[in-house]
């Protein structure tokens, strides 16, 4: 009797099935309403009016330089944690929420930051979504190929 062996290709064929691709293989949009459902986060672009669980907005000093705000309370800021001079550590931020399952204003969708935390975030949801469907296959009488070897060997 021949053995059901897991590989790599296996489990991204099942996930395809799913709609689940590598993040440069699919449409960003796409990408992120299976993050939205996943997580179950929400974002959006327009200040509307009602609470947020994070912000994450530019502003401006009183002497002309951009900063940017991650807050979770827009209501007490805290400079030394809340305020960035540098957009580059926005995207974990964000990441952070999206994996919190947050409800978020983002003023800027399509800065790299966002789209940076959107594709990390994804990557880490496709990754564990691997780990889980090898789980499913080794249910369903799959082996491992480590295992198989393993077996071969003793």
């Amino acid at each position: 009797m021949s053995k059901k062996i897991i590989t790599d290709e296996l489990i991204t064929s099942e996930l395809e099935k799913q709609g689940y691709l590598e993040f440069h293989d699919m449409d960003e949009n796409k990408a992120w309403e299976l993050l939205q459902a996943h997580y179950n986060c929400e974002v959006d672009d327009q200040w509307r009016n009602k609470h947020y669980d994070f912000y994450c907005y530019e502003e401006t000093t009183a002497d002309g330089y951009t900063i940017y705000v991650a807050t979770d309370n827009t209501d007490s800021i805290c400079v030394s944690e809340d305020i960035h001079y540098y957009e580059n550590d926005l995207s974990d931020e964000i990441e952070v929420a999206i994996k919190d399952g947050c409800t978020m204003y983002v003023d800027d969708l399509d800065a790299h930051y966002f789209m940076e935390a959107v594709e990390q975030a994804y990557s880490d949801m496709l990754d564990k979504l691997r780990e889980e469907m090898e789980e499913q296959l080794i249910n369903k009488g799959y082996e491992r190929e480590a295992d198989i070897t393993t077996e071969a060997t003793a």
